[in-house]
């Protein structure tokens, strides 16, 4: 098997469900994780949670992950107790069929499942499959009235995650739903235990950040960018692994699973930025791969960029295989080269360094 740090740590956190608008037992774990390494933290009023190293230094600099995974809502209970859904975040229907699901209630959690006709009764006239759609997948929590439903605390607005558990794949493989985004967590607090028991005397104010509603609109990255007002912005988040089958590199790049982190390039990466980066990963002989967003990357690093009088911001992103999916798989080769990479950035970096494309005249 790998070795993976506070591997005990990491499991804990991905078993535990946090759902985009639902994530405080997950931030709740993660912030009780990383209070050794910092000197002090922050939360706001949605969730996002900060630890922060010399909170009192003027130059801030953020490294960021997304705790929140993408989930479904109850959206209509029927009258024979068959629940359907609405997607809360990039939920995808076409996975859902025979999937075991938590459904979280204030009574506790609800054990459902994704039922689906037998193959033998999905042909239509004509001979077409019935395939899966918004419009057709239902919830059995073996209910035979929406008032039974009702009793066992489901309701209407009721979040609902897929019941599943991580693994190791060939050793090097990690496999698990929602590593998007929380393996980034894991890989900020690696960096923020590194700094600690490295003990480097940092010159500035480090702000690692798990920051709440990516998946619906970097929302939680938008609110706690206006509240810290950074000089510096380092995201980690994952991105596609594009040689599994299916993937057309031309259009979606070329980036493979135990190649090393992404680097991306795109209008919201600040191109000195991603400079000192890629000589630090070149320096530190680590090992890296390159992207091309046209536009926004997607990711909270636009939030970050784009925020307060603009911020200097980079992406460091991990290969995974199989999004949104409950068997999203990447190698922890990978996982350890990205907290390397942030790691190594971070103890080099200066007070009040200048990105600026322009400068002054003397």
């Amino acid at each position: 098997m790998p070795k993976i740090e506070n591997q005990d740590f990491l499991f804990k956190y991905l078993n535990n469900a946090s759902p985009t608008g639902f994530e405080q037992s997950g931030q709740e774990i993660w912030l009780e994780h990383i209070k050794p390494f910092v000197d002090t933290y922050m939360t706001d009023s949605y969730g996002t949670v900060v630890g922060v190293v010399n909170p009192e230094a003027e130059f801030k600099v953020v490294i960021e992950a997304h705790a929140d995974e993408i989930s479904w809502f109850v959206n209509y209970i029927s009258d024979d107790g068959y629940l359907y859904v609405a997607r809360n975040g990039g939920s995808d229907h076409q996975i859902a069929p025979s999937k075991r699901v938590n459904i979280h209630t204030e009574q506790g959690i609800v054990k459902g499942i994704f039922g689906w006709p037998a193959i033998h009764v999905r042909k239509q006239p004509g001979g077409k499959e019935t395939a899966p759609s918004l419009q057709n997948i239902f919830i059995d929590i073996g209910c035979s009235n929406k008032e039974e439903v009702e009793k066992k605390g489901v309701h209407v607005g009721s979040v609902i995650t897929f019941d599943d558990e991580p693994f190791f794949l060939n050793d090097n493989l990690l496999v698990g739903r929602a590593l998007d985004n929380r393996i980034g967590g894991y890989m900020i607090a690696e960096v923020a235990r590194k700094i600690k028991e490295g003990k480097h005397k940092l010159d500035f104010g480090l702000y690692i950040v798990n920051a709440v509603q990516e998946e619906v609109g970097l929302r939680g990255a938008e609110m706690i960018a206006e509240r810290i007002k950074p000089d510096v912005a380092i995201v980690t988040d994952v991105c596609h692994d594009t040689f599994s089958p299916l993937y057309d590199k031309i259009v979606s790049g070329s980036q493979k699973a135990g190649d090393g982190p992404v680097l991306t390039y795109g209008p919201a990466v600040h191109n000195n930025l991603l400079k000192e980066i890629i000589q630090t990963a070149e320096k530190n002989k680590i090992p890296f791969q390159r992207s091309a967003a046209s536009r926004s990357t997607g990711t909270d690093t636009d939030a970050f960029a784009y925020s307060n009088s603009g911020v200097p911001s980079a992406l460091i992103s991990l290969p995974l295989k199989y999004m949104h999916t409950t068997v999203e798989t990447i190698h922890t080769g990978d996982m350890n080269h990205v907290i390397e990479l942030m790691y190594q950035y971070i103890i080099q970096l200066k007070n009040k360094t200048d990105y600026s494309y322009i400068k002054n005249p003397n």
